[in-house]
C-alpha cells in the first residue's frame, strides 16, 4: 500500500508559476512510477505528466510539453511538478498517482492504484 498527499496548489496570475508536490508514505516509492492527472470543471480527468524509476523517462501531454516539468527525489519519498507560465485553461484539481513500475509509463487513469486527495490549482487571466 502507497499512501500519497498532494500540496502546492493555490491562485496564480497567467505567467505564473506553482510547484506541486507529492509525498509518499508506505511501500518502497521508489518502485513506482509516478503521474499528475488533472480534472476542471466539467471535464474528465486527463494525464499530464508521468515519471519512470528515474529521469530518463518522462512524458508529458502536449498541452504543457515546454512549461511543466515533472521530478521525483526517491530518498526524499516525493514527486514534484513544477509549473511555469500558467495559462487559464491550467485551472484543475491536480491529483498525484502511482503505480508499480512494470517498464513503461502509463497514461490511463485506470491503470493507477494509488491517489493523492488532489491540490486545486486556479490561474486567472
Amino acid at each position: 500500500q502507497v499512501q500519497l498527499v498532494d500540496s502546492g496548489g493555490g491562485s496564480v496570475q497567467a505567467g505564473g508559476s506553482l510547484r506541486l508536490s507529492c509525498t509518499a508514505s508506505g511501500r518502497t516509492f521508489g518502485n513506482y512510477a509516478v503521474a499528475w492527472f488533472r480534472q476542471a470543471p466539467g471535464k474528465e480527468r486527463e494525464f499530464v505528466a508521468g515519471i519512470g524509476l528515474n529521469h530518463y523517462v518522462t512524458n508529458y501531454v502536449d498541452s504543457v510539453k515546454g512549461r511543466f516539468f515533472i521530478s521525483r527525489d526517491i530518498r526524499k519519498n516525493m514527486a514534484n511538478l513544477q509549473m511555469n507560465n500558467l495559462k487559464p485553461e491550467d485551472t484543475a484539481v491536480y491529483y498525484c498517482a502511482a503505480e508499480r513500475w512494470v517498464g513503461q509509463l502509463k497514461y490511463s487513469q485506470e491503470e493507477y492504484r494509488y491517489w493523492g486527495q488532489g491540490t486545486p490549482v486556479t490561474v486567472s487571466s
